[in-house]
């Protein structure tokens, strides 16, 4: 599912945002990929909270791999591997984008 370099111990991958959504509830929806576009984490959070604690979205998260929802469209596969690419190409894992 992930490169060994995205491995960060036996049962955590390193996963890439592929996708933000800014909802019209105030609301920041999430999405980090595996390297081959196989598994996801949503994750969704309140733009109030992050200004309050000052924390931006990271280019990269770490995630248990028992925390990750299959992609089981082959086109949406292949578009998150795509982006995730790109992201890794441009940022570190720790870069706020």
């Amino acid at each position: 599912m992930a490169d060994a370099d995205d491995r960060d111990g036996a049962d955590t991958v390193r996963c890439w945002l592929v996708e933000r959504t800014y909802t019209d509830r105030g609301l920041v929806d999430m999405i980090y990929a595996t390297p081959d576009g196989a598994a996801v984490r949503r994750k969704q959070v309140s733009t109030t909270i992050m200004r309050q604690r000052g924390t931006g979205t990271t280019a990269a998260v770490d995630v248990d791999a028992a925390d990750l929802e299959p992609v089981e469209d082959e086109e949406t596969r292949e578009r998150y591997a795509a982006e995730v690419e790109r992201v890794r190409e441009q940022h570190g894992p720790d870069d706020e984008i």
